[in-house]
Formats: structure tokens, C-alpha cells, sequence
């Protein structure tokens, strides 16, 4: 990494349906640019740390496997998609490091000999780093926990920017499937009110660094239960937020939303997300 280049942003993506590893629209064209935007801003990670919300776990467990394999945790998809490979360089050593963090503020998790990238990171990063080159640890966390201690995991991640380490969750801005498929709304369909109202208040709040009312969402923001029946697809959105600090303001990367109300906003958190924004304009999709 050039030691002259500004230290990594946290980045939260929101990935959507397995369908965008072959539908990738909007959030995929974004997506694309957003690996040679962090290169050119920043230089290539040397690792990244993936908290996803399909890598769940009673308590924090870094997957330190030395290579990572494709995992197709879904089912009803046309045969192309399972066919699909991403498989990825892991971190054992960066696993050693980060459990040391947690273990020096407090957090009690386990390093394991075990592997494999769920959809919510793959998906995403096949678009990023399509070559699959850079190692990858997946931080597998606790949907029990509310914001604020996700946000409290994500602070104890921030000297990881330092390091070349790009901290990275993955969700989604809004997640009710109920609605998806029982709308039966196309890919393109305009977009329902209660997402844009929920997607606009994070905004808003996020703009303003209202950490107290992004942590008290389910109560504040307007339809927060109805666009998240289960919070796990917008908890790594806190993860992220916090590895970037409480003085910097997130910036929102991209706006969008599929079916009609499933968000695929992606954010930048920390000193160094204006210059990832900025970045982007010159990036050829």
C-alpha cells in the first residue's frame, strides 16, 4: 500500500437478491466502479473484513480458513446462479490480529479453521474485485445485539484502516421479502413510500450524525418494523458506521432501490469517505 494515500473508509453495500450476481442493474454498474474508486483513492486493500448479515452467530467468530470457497446459501434460482464461483485468498494471520482487538476491548470471540463466503459477500465483491484476489476474513457477529453495540464492535475495527484493511458490511438499507416477492413488483417497479420514507430518514439522520436516533430506529424512523421485520440486513450497516468513528459523517455512495422497496444504498464512513466519493465521478463503469 502507498503509505502517502489516505487511510481506508468502512463501506456498507447493500446486496440485494442472489439474482444481482446476474441481474446487476444500477447497484451492480455502482458497484463495479466502487473497487477501482478505493484503488485509486486509497490503494488495494491487503485484506478485507467482511461482516455480512448472513454470517451469523451466537458470539463473534472470525472465519480464518487460508482460502474461502463459494457458498450458494439460497435456494429457488435458475441453475446459472449456482454455477456462479467466487473463491477468495483468506487472512489467518489478519484473523490473529483482529481477535486480539476484540479480545483487548472486552469482546469475546473464537478463531476457527473454517471458511466459505456466504452471498452477501460474494455477490457483492464479485463486482468489486471481480478477480478475486484479495483476502477476505468474514467476522461472523451477533443479530441479537442492538445498534449501538454493533456500532461499539465496528469502533473496536477502526485501527484496521490504518493497516490497509478495508472494513466492509453487507445488507441491505431495506429488507421486508414478504413484500418483494408478494408484490410481485418487477425489478424496475417504482418505488413504495414507506421505503423512500425509511431510506430518506437514514439519510437524513445519518447527514446529521444523530447516533442516538440511528440507534433507537426501530421507534424513530417512520415504517422502520415494516421495512425491517428482522433487523439483520441493516445491523452491518452500524458495523461499518462505527469502524469509520463518531466524528465523521457518513456519505451515502448510492441511492437506489430494486422491486420496489428493496434498498440498495451503499455508504462510506471515515476520515477518508469524501475522498472514496469523490473518486467515483472519474471511475469507468
Amino acid at each position: 500500500m502507498n503509505s502517502s494515500k489516505p487511510e481506508h473508509p468502512s463501506i456498507f453495500v447493500s446486496h440485494g437478491s442472489p439474482m444481482i450476481a446476474l441481474e446487476p442493474g444500477a447497484a451492480g454498474a455502482f458497484m463495479r466502479r466502487l473497487g477501482p474508486a478505493i484503488d485509486a483513492a486509497f490503494g488495494r486493500p491487503r485484506a478485507i473484513v467482511a461482516i455480512s448479515a448472513h454470517s451469523l452467530s451466537p458470539q463473534p467468530v472470525l472465519l480464518a480458513r487460508a482460502r474461502h470457497t463459494t457458498v450458494h446459501d439460497f435456494g429457488g434460482f435458475p441453475d446459472e446462479l449456482y454455477a456462479l464461483r467466487y473463491d477468495a485468498p483468506g487472512a489467518p494471520q489478519l484473523a490473529a490480529d483482529v481477535q486480539g482487538l476484540l479480545k483487548e476491548a472486552g469482546i469475546t470471540v473464537q478463531r476457527v479453521d473454517e471458511g466459505g463466503l456466504d452471498h452477501g459477500i460474494w455477490t457483492p465483491l464479485r463486482y468489486i474485485y471481480p478477480d478475486a484476489d484479495v483476502p477476505i476474513l468474514p467476522l461472523a457477529w451477533a443479530p441479537m445485539q442492538p445498534p449501538a453495540r454493533q456500532f461499539a464492535l465496528g469502533e473496536v475495527l477502526t485501527p484496521l484502516a490504518g493497516q490497509g484493511v478495508l472494513v466492509m458490511g453487507s445488507g441491505s438499507i431495506t429488507h421486508n421479502l414478504r413484500k418483494v416477492f408478494g408484490s410481485g413488483a418487477a425489478v424496475d417497479a417504482p418505488e413504495i413510500e414507506s421505503s423512500a420514507a425509511f431510506r430518506r430518514w437514514m439519510h437524513e439522520r445519518a447527514t446529521a450524525r444523530d447516533w442516538d436516533a440511528l440507534f433507537d430506529y426501530r421507534r424513530q424512523a417512520p415504517f422502520a418494523v415494516d421495512m425491517h421485520p428482522t433487523d439483520e440486513h441493516l445491523l452491518p450497516w452500524f458495523v461499518a458506521a462505527g469502524a469509520g468513528g463518531r466524528n465523521a459523517t457518513p456519505l451515502r455512495l448510492h441511492d437506489g432501490v430494486t422491486h420496489g422497496c428493496l434498498g440498495m444504498d451503499a455508504y462510506a464512513f471515515g476520515p477518508g469517505a469524501g475522498a472514496l466519493r469523490e473518486a467515483l465521478p472519474a471511475v469507468s463503469a
